[in-house]
Parts: C-alpha cells; sequence; structure tokens
C-alpha cells in the first residue's frame, strides 16, 4: 500500500511516500481503508522530532481518519466489512494514518456521521475529542457559564466554540478581525480581536477557558478567571501556570475514546457542530499540507484525500 513516512527528522521535506506493507487486524482490531486523513499540529511537531509518539519500525504520522472498514480481525462485534467509520486511533501511539490501510483497535472508531463527506468527517476525531475532552469531561461546562476560547478559528477552537454553544455556555472567542465573522456563524457571542486589544483587558468572569497557545496566553488567560473558574490548557504540561487560590490550572492530553466520537456524532447529525475544511490535499502532497499548517494562518483543517 502507499503509506507517507518520514525518512528522518526534521523539515516537512522528510515526508515521502512509500510502498510499504499492508497491516493485517488482529485481536479487537479493524483495517479501514482510508478516504482521508485529518492534518494536526502534533504532526508536524512529531515530524520535526518530538517526543511524545511511541513509534513503529517505519515512523508514519498522522492519527485522524475517515474511510471503510476493510476487515475485522477476530473478537470484533462492532463493526463489519464495507462500514463507514471515523476515529483517531492508538494516539499517541503510532497510528500512520497518512497511508492507504490503516489498523485500529475496534472502539477507537465510530460509525461516521452520515451527513458528512469523508473529507469532512476526517478533519473531526483529534480536534473534536480535544475539545469535548477539555470542555465536557475535565472542566464539565454547564449552561449559562461563561466560557473563552483562543484560536477560535483553528482546528481545535473552531470546533470548541460549537461544543460549548451546545452545552449551553455563552462563547467569548478570541480571533483576528478577518475571522470574526466565520467565529460569529459558529455560535459565538463575543469575539475579541487578539491583535488589536489584550484579551484580559476586554473580558473577565470567565468560568472556561480553553488555551490551544499556551505560553504567555495561559498566564494571562488565568487574570480573566473567576474564583472557582478552570483553564484547561493543551500545547504541553510546561505551559501550565501557577494557578492562583480558587482556580484550576490543568493541562489535558487527548485520548482515544468511542463514546465521544459518538457524542461528536449526534452533535454534527442534530445540525449542533460542523467542521471547517480549510484546505484538501492529496496524500502525496503531505509535506505542502504540513508547510501550510506551520505557517499558522489556516482557518479550521487540513485535510488529505487518499482515495
Amino acid at each position: 500500500m502507499r503509506a507517507v513516512v518520514v525518512e528522518q527528522w526534521g523539515g516537512p521535506e522528510n515526508l515521502v511516500e512509500r510502498e510499504v506493507e499492508r497491516p493485517e487486524p488482529g485481536l479487537n482490531e479493524v483495517l479501514v481503508r482510508v478516504h482521508a486523513a485529518g492534518v494536526n499540529p502534533v504532526d508536524w511537531k512529531t515530524r520535526a522530532g518530538g517526543a511524545l509518539v511511541e513509534w513503529g519500525a517505519v515512523p508514519a504520522v498522522g492519527w485522524d481518519v475517515s474511510g471503510t472498514v476493510a476487515a475485522v480481525g477476530p473478537g470484533v462485534g462492532v463493526f463489519r466489512p464495507g462500514d463507514e467509520v471515523f476515529g483517531m486511533p492508538l494516539f499517541p501511539r503510532q497510528a500512520g494514518a497518512y497511508a492507504e490501510y490503516v489498523v485500529a483497535p475496534a472502539r477507537h472508531l465510530a460509525p461516521k456521521p452520515a451527513s458528512l463527506t469523508h473529507v469532512e468527517a476526517a478533519a473531526l476525531p483529534l480536534a473534536a475529542l480535544t475539545a469535548w475532552q477539555a470542555l465536557v469531561d475535565t472542566a464539565d461546562v454547564r449552561p449559562g457559564e461563561r466560557v473563552l476560547v483562543h484560536a477560535a478559528a483553528g482546528g481545535v477552537g473552531h470546533l470548541a466554540v460549537q461544543i460549548a454553544k451546545a452545552r449551553g455556555a455563552y462563547v467569548i472567542a478570541t480571533a483576528s478581525a478577518g475571522k470574526h465573522g466565520l467565529v460569529r456563524e459558529l455560535g459565538a457571542d463575543e469575539v475579541v480581536d487578539y491583535r488589536a486589544v489584550r484579551f484580559e483587558d476586554a473580558v473577565s468572569g470567565i468560568d472556561v477557558v480553553l488555551d490551544g497557545i499556551g505560553g504567555e496566553t495561559a498566564e494571562r488567560s488565568l487574570r480573566v478567571l473567576r474564583a472557582g473558574g478552570r483553564l484547561i490548557t493543551l500545547p504541553g504540561p510546561d505551559d501550565v501556570p501557577a494557578a492562583r487560590d480558587g482556580v484550576r490550572a490543568v493541562w489535558m492530553l487527548v485520548e482515544p475514546d468511542h463514546l465521544g466520537l459518538r457524542e461528536i456524532a449526534a452533535l454534527v447529525e442534530r445540525g449542533a457542530l460542523r467542521p471547517v475544511v480549510g484546505t484538501v490535499i492529496p496524500l502525496a502532497q503531505a509535506a505542502k499540507a504540513h508547510e501550510i499548517g506551520e505557517r499558522g494562518r489556516t482557518t479550521g483543517k487540513i485535510v488529505l484525500t487518499v482515495v
């Protein structure tokens, strides 16, 4: 099968397409014929030599997949060949989603939302699960709470805005001025242009901050939280500031989640959640996808088409 692998750690030019052996599903695993693969910041960070991932014999990147079940291993009862599925298998272990086929534990996947194309579905798993696990499982956002979402037009942010709204929250988002229209369309009640004003001067009394930026942004976010507020930061454990009294600050790393995927699919099917796909690129041009992503100017998600 065709797969994009990492020849050596470093820049996007080290992503190359190769013919590799097609995997076979084992106990409780399924073989997925990949139609589309999502691209996430963790992909280029690990390609550059990041330490999060447990690499296999042939280093390969990518976790977001949408495709069709090609075969099932012994013990699998939830899927049959021909079923359309999406998910984020194995993270943070190597999955190798930039390929024609991928093997995944059956319960790291869920039925693909029928209303979405494979390209749209591939944009969801890692980013939507991150937003869901941060806002629902970790922060337990309640109706009427004030939620601040940083980088609200990005991969995680644009989904987090919608998930927070679906939970009944009042959503304040940060984004550059050119992206305010999209963020409002997705449900944000207020949008702050982070280039024109410091967000801590514009908002206060926040219950939950979802920070996908880290560093100084995480530190400044503590200032807008009320007593009992929660700061969820995503970039890494070193980005968690020392919390003041009455405020909780945590780092969260997303994990595979069959039930979470089903909840996300349900939101999609009732019209409360939609992925924004900013760029679609063929698998063979995965290096170009990483180059675009690393510029940090994307809206929504980048997706690779495989078939």
